[in-house]
């Protein structure tokens, strides 16, 4: 990679000089419009590379109004060929056959979909396109006309990104610092305080995973934490105690993924996650054929907002105001079944569009795992408290039902819990 990174500068220093010495050159340092229209239109692969590199530098150094101005250049000035797509549709119309629907096909793609390849050209171009993005999806609340454009860049990112470019690897201790320091930093679900806490995360009785792509080598896209215990696990501060026992890795019968983080924002909407926990398992099984049991320990953000947009003059909520009900046993018992079975009722049967409400549990049901268990006081991190009254859940991969699982649920909706969530509900849970 280093290799072909030199290979390209050096290929972009040579077009440098052909832009810069080219005669009669109209386009201007700066002309964003201008840079993105030769960009497209040129066949060399130098003066390509160069363009490339003065779009990317010329958006770095763009204000956030500029930046908002280039979306919609792109939106406007770079849309579809009307005319040329017309001609195709009326070729295809007289002559229906495949070259001249792929003819039609090519017709309907929008040109700003050759300046975003074409950006991919430049030495770190990839990482280029992805903070473009990141940046775009910042505006698109207060500009949702520039969807369109956002779709043309989740199209391109999810074909490039595709998971038979991805390479799995086992992070360790003795990994680079450089990706070392990246976890620390891109940790979005129990922050990882510093670099003993990330020792801990590291050690024989755990494993770390993270998907890289050829073009970032040294940027993880997503990573999963995993605790190697026994039975499943309610806490995650005695997951993460360093004070806590370690347990040797061929003696665990459970893998518990505790922490799933994506760490490029502008990949939002791209799915690593389903693939990577599924090769994790594979990686696991073949490593420790001693683990059966193969399950999350995971937040449920959005519990106590659902809470006050539905229960908004139950007293519970009053209760939950401040955080002094954690050291009141009487009034913690009191409260227990009322949120387990309330967080219950959240996690299964709170839906839209046949969809459970909450991220989380989309992700893992859609991933054919099961809502296996509710566990009072797993987080009570400041965190914890505000997004779930400190409640985790368990979801539990069998691997045996993970398919069967997932077709319930991508067909119908189904939700598969546990007989001790069907409890919390009052009712028998789902056959499984």
């Amino acid at each position: 990679m280093t290799f072909f990174r030199t290979f390209l500068s050096s290929i972009a220093d040579a077009g440098r000089e052909l832009l810069d010495g080219r005669a009669g050159r109209a386009t201007k340092p700066g002309d964003m419009a201008a840079l993105c229209s030769d960009l497209i239109t040129q066949k060399g692969e130098a003066l390509g590379t160069a363009l490339a590199c003065a779009v990317v530098e010329t958006y770095q150094a763009f204000d956030q109004d500029q930046k908002r101005d280039f979306f919609t250049l792109l939106l406007t000035d770079f849309d579809v060929d009307q005319d040329a797509l017309n001609e195709a549709i009326a070729v295809y119309q007289k002559d229906p056959s495949p070259l001249s629907a792929q003819d039609v096909a090519a017709g309907a793609e929008s040109l700003r979909q050759r300046v975003i390849r074409g950006i991919n050209m430049a030495p770190g171009g990839t990482q280029a396109v992805i903070n473009m993005r990141e940046d775009l999806l910042k505006i698109l609340a207060d500009a949702p006309e520039l969807r369109a454009v956002d779709a043309d860049f989740a199209h391109l990112l999810a074909s490039w990104f595709n998971r038979g470019f991805l390479e799995l690897r086992n992070i360790d201790w003795n990994t680079p610092a450089n990706i070392l320091e990246k976890l620390i930093a891109y940790e979005a679900v129990h922050e990882i305080l510093d670099w003993d806490d990330l020792r801990r995360r590291l050690d024989r009785d755990r494993r770390c995973y993270a998907f890289f792509h050829p073009a970032l080598p040294d940027e993880p896209l997503i990573f999963v934490e995993v605790a190697l215990v026994n039975g499943l696990a309610g806490s995650i501060q005695n997951l993460l105690d360093d004070s806590e026992p370690h347990l040797r890795a061929e003696r665990a019968d459970t893998a518990i993924f505790y922490s799933i983080s994506n760490c490029q924002k502008g990949l939002r909407g791209i799915s690593f996650g389903n693939f990577l926990i599924k090769q994790v398992v594979a990686e696991l099984r073949a490593e420790l054929p001693n683990l059966k049991t193969f399950s999350t320990l995971s937040p449920v953000p959005g519990f106590i907002q659902w809470l006050k947009d539905t229960h908004k003059d139950d007293p519970v909520l009053e209760q939950l105001i401040d955080n002094g009900w954690l050291d009141n046993a009487e009034l913690a018992d009191e409260l227990r079944p009322i949120l387990m079975g309330l967080c219950a009722q959240y996690l299964v049967h709170e839906k839209r569009k046949k969809r459970p409400l909450n991220a989380v549990a989309r992700f893992h049901l859609g991933n054919g795992a099961r809502l296996e268990r509710i566990n009072w006081k797993g987080d009570v991190s400041e965190k914890g408290l505000f997004e779930s009254a400190g409640i985790l859940a368990n979801y539990k991969y069998d691997l045996s039902k993970i398919e069967s699982n997932h077709e319930a649920y991508a067909n119908d909706g189904t939700v598969v819990y546990s007989r001790e969530i069907g409890k919390l509900l009052g009712d028998a849970p789902a056959p499984t």
